[in-house]
Order: structure tokens, then C-alpha cells, then sequence
């Protein structure tokens, strides 16, 4: 098993479209690249919907050691513990089987040999996100925000959870989920010299996700992704 860069897309405030975003970036990769997607949102995974899985896993035994056989849906690996729950029920889990499952799920599942694992990071900037950066080599961390100045707020804070870890920010995804004829204002990113990867635009195909269709947006961004990681 081999995964030559490992790209965290997020940001601590919930709703401003990190699934989406990553479904499609994995979408646009996976046509020159082995792409795999490892959904790390636990309490509200996302991925299996998006990219239509309704089977339960596939466990592979080796020796003493048990492992998750993701799944291939349009040449991408998915691998998501949404797969592996009841889909009505909540995961009340508290901090350390929250972290237990990360683990399970990042070190688990037989991935093959891939060119990108992209990680949808969970809302917020606890558990899940210290998990996954001390146990995941991140070649780089991608920001995702609206217009809105309470997603703002937010990505400050993912901003200096990130900046602590000593990690790599790739730069920011602008999701103008909102039609907002305004861009982002605030200067956090000028500042703190983070570039704009660029920026996704409310459609309908990215409301109504469909891995097979094929996103420009998603394909510019992805080549800038490529030349910064």
C-alpha cells in the first residue's frame, strides 16, 4: 500500500459544502490519477450518499488483522464509517471512540496504491482533527468557506489549528453556495499569504451530485492542487 500525497479538505464551521467540494475534486483527479476518499466526518458522514453506495464493506482477514476493503465507484476508493452504521441512527460516541473509529477507518482500509487520498474533515477543529494529524503524514490542508463572515470566523480557527500542526495550507476554496454576488472580503487570507485555489459557483449539479459529471471549476482547482502539494 503506497499513498504518495495525503490533501485534508475543511473547515471547523459546518455547512459550506467540504463533501461536495471533495467529491468533486476526487471526481476531477480520478481522470489522470488513483484517487481514493476517506470520509472522516463520523458523526455525519457524507461520501457514500454522494457517490451512491448503499452496500456494507467488504473485511479482509490477514493474519491477526482485520481491514476495509473501500469502495471503487467511477475509479475512486471510498472509504466511509457511514457504510457501517445504521444510516437513521446518531453516533454518540464521546471523544476516544470518536478516535478509535478515525484510526480504524485511516489505518484499516486497504487502499492500494493511490496518487491522492483526499480526507473530508469533520465540522469543528477537536478530536477528529488532532486524530488525524498525528496519526496521518498531511502533505497539505485545503480551507473551504462561503462569503458568509460567520464561515470566516470559522476558518480563522482552522487557520490556527493547522498553523500549530506545522502543516502545509494549500489554499482556499471559495463555495458561493449562496448565489452571493459578493466574494470573500475579509483579509485573514491576504495576510496570512494563503492563495485562493478558486472558486465553486451554485449549480445544480453540485446541489444534485453526480460523480460522472464533468465540473470545470473542479478541474481548475485540481491543477492548481497538483502544482502547490
Amino acid at each position: 500500500m503506497s499513498i504518495k500525497k495525503i490533501i485534508a479538505i475543511g473547515s471547523a464551521k459546518g455547512g459550506v459544502g467540504k463533501s461536495t467540494i471533495t467529491a468533486a475534486l476526487a471526481s476531477s483527479l480520478s481522470r489522470h490519477s488513483k484517487v481514493g476518499v476517506l470520509d472522516a466526518d463520523i458523526y455525519g458522514p457524507n461520501q457514500h450518499i454522494l457517490f451512491n453506495i448503499e452496500d456494507k464493506p467488504e473485511f479482509i482477514t490477514q493474519g491477526d488483522s482485520k481491514f476495509i476493503k473501500p469502495f471503487n465507484k467511477n475509479n475512486i476508493e471510498v472509504s466511509s464509517m457511514g457504510l457501517m452504521l445504521d444510516p437513521d441512527a446518531a453516533a454518540a460516541w464521546r471523544g476516544p471512540m470518536l478516535s478509535g473509529a478515525i484510526k480504524q477507518l485511516s489505518k484499516s482500509t486497504m487502499w492500494g496504491e493511490l496518487d491522492y487520498l483526499l480526507i473530508d474533515m469533520p465540522p469543528g477543529t477537536g478530536d477528529a482533527y488532532l486524530t488525524i494529524f498525528k496519526e496521518m503524514s498531511i502533505d497539505g490542508f485545503i480551507l473551504i468557506s462561503t462569503p458568509s463572515l460567520l464561515s470566516i470566523a470559522d476558518v480563522k480557527k482552522t487557520i490556527s489549528l493547522v498553523n500549530k500542526f506545522k502543516l502545509p495550507i494549500l489554499g482556499y476554496i471559495e463555495n458561493n453556495i449562496f448565489e452571493s454576488k459578493t466574494n470573500i472580503k475579509d483579509d485573514t487570507f491576504i495576510e496570512k499569504k494563503i492563495n485562493k485555489l478558486g472558486t465553486f459557483n451554485f449549480s445544480n449539479h453540485m446541489m444534485n451530485f453526480n460523480p460522472e459529471y464533468i465540473n470545470v471549476q473542479a478541474d481548475n482547482i485540481s491543477k492548481s492542487i497538483i502544482e502547490n502539494v
